[in-house]
């Protein structure tokens, strides 16, 4: 019989397959769905840091009425359209969320930079989160930012968080930095008990008839796994921190590469959305299927078996590989 079972952030999951941050997450009843087709964990959509300024700015205009500043502060701040729960409000639907469902629910804290909208971090933990994923989604436009700066502002916002929380904690990354093995083990000595491989920065888009920025959200394919796999193959074994997977998981094939490169679970979010709860069933059987077929007893024993130190050929995933590549590639012009 086939095992399964794997660990994340110390928490123990009947499988690698976890809802990723999503509107999925917004309400019980689609929440639960995903859990009877077998989601092994949920991780709840964001709570940014601008909403809780823009409330604590809200707040602050109110019992200061006429104070023309803070109107302006709230004018500033952009609307989120879905993402206009409010933070209490958020932290009572992690509670909500508990109470319905006996699979892991993970909070989703949305920052960069260290400050009072962290004791939110506090409130998350008191509502029952099994854990707390940090996503750094942080662009850098400032021609005075430098990376350096950028990375210590990132480690004090860890290790801030890490201070005022006990559950544990997973921090979400693009893959963006300059030497990203160098960050991520400090990020671990931060506080961090997990990483996650890697967040998509949204791009937006140019509306040629009214001559408008537009946002422009995208669904995931499949082609974008290789990027977090190839980070996470060279990662595992030398951190210690458990790594999950996300981007590009839409089949039991990708979930399979995902454990195999080193990751303790795999993240989808557009593969559900487009295709509903029912489809993770589907991948979890492909994987059961796919395991029972090459004589694989359990998650354990795949995991980590083509990541860098296991590959016979570990310059496959450096460098030294690039014009093996380029090499390999042959085009007849018909």
């Amino acid at each position: 019989m086939v095992d399964l079972s794997t660990r994340y952030l110390g928490l123990a999951l009947k499988n690698p397959l976890i809802a990723s941050a999503s509107p999925l997450s917004q309400k019980l009843d689609t929440a639960c769905q995903l859990e009877e087709q077998g989601i092994a964990a949920i991780v709840m959509h964001s709570l940014f840091e601008e909403q809780i300024i823009r409330e604590s700015l809200k707040l602050h205009e109110d019992l200061t009425r006429g104070v023309d500043q803070f109107a302006e502060a709230l004018d500033y701040l952009p609307d989120y359209g879905l993402y206009t729960i409010g933070p209490e409000v958020y932290v009572e639907h992690v509670r909500r969320l508990k109470q319905g469902l006996k699979i892991p629910v993970i909070a989703s804290l949305n920052g960069a930079s260290s400050g009072g909208w962290i004791d939110y971090a506090e409130k998350i933990e008191a509502s029952g989160a099994d854990a707390l994923e940090l996503n750094l989604y942080s662009l850098a436009t400032s021609f005075e930012l430098t990376s350096a700066r950028l990375e210590e502002a990132h480690i004090r916002l860890v290790n801030d968080i890490r201070q005022r929380v006990k559950i544990p904690i997973a921090v979400k990354l693009s893959p963006f930095y300059t030497a990203l093995p160098n960050f991520c083990r400090r990020l671990v000595e931060a506080g961090a008990d997990g990483l996650v491989l890697f967040n998509r920065f949204y791009q937006p888009d140019f509306d040629l008839e009214e001559l408008e920025v537009i946002p422009n959200l995208l669904l995931s394919d499949s082609h974008e796994l290789r990027l977090p796999l190839r980070w996470i193959a060279i990662l595992y074994g030398k951190i210690r921190a458990d790594l999950a997977l996300t981007s590009g998981v839409h089949t039991a094939q990708e979930v399979l590469k995902a454990i195999m490169a080193g990751a303790s679970a795999a993240m989808t979010a557009s593969a559900l959305l487009r295709n509903g709860a029912g489809h993770a069933a589907w991948i979890l059987a492909e994987l059961e299927g796919w395991m029972v077929e090459h004589e694989y007893t359990s998650i354990t024993q795949m995991k980590g078996s083509m990541s860098q130190q296991a590959v016979a050929e570990p310059a496959a995933f450096e460098r030294a590989n690039y014009m093996k590549v380029l090499s390999s590639y042959s085009h007849h012009p018909k």
